[in-house]
């Protein structure tokens, strides 16, 4: 898997502002591998994730808002949305793509191929 993001100060193509880029962990073990991207404060109906051919694209926007008739005075978070893209190897199984977003972490599975997997080959003794 190849980190394919942008500078997190340049607009994305088809978006008009930038975007945060979420600090991501990848973890690979035999079965596949594991990604965890920290989105603080986008909820579930705010996260797109989207597979197509070799690339994964995270994005989300974040949902929060200062409580009416106040102004923030120091803004350190000054975007709202997070993107981040990945080049997926030809070894993993897009197709079973498994997501769980916790407390604003997002955790996605990806296992990897049947071809890819690695299999105990059995022995005949005559």
């Amino acid at each position: 898997m190849t980190d394919t993001q942008t500078p997190a100060r340049e607009p994305q193509a088809g978006h008009a502002e930038p975007a945060l880029t979420p600090p991501v962990d990848v973890i690979e073990d035999a079965g596949g591998i594991t990604l965890r991207a920290d989105l603080p404060g986008v909820p579930r109906d705010r996260l797109c994730l989207e597979v197509e051919g070799d690339t994964l694209t995270i994005e989300g926007e974040i949902a929060i808002e200062p409580p009416e008739g106040m102004d923030p005075t120091h803004v350190e978070v000054d975007r709202a949305r997070f993107h981040r893209a990945f080049s997926l190897s030809k070894e993993l199984d897009t197709a079973q793509v498994k997501a769980e977003l916790v407390h604003g972490v997002l955790t996605l599975r990806i296992p990897k191929a049947a071809h890819a997997q690695p299999r105990r080959v059995a022995v005949r003794v005559d």
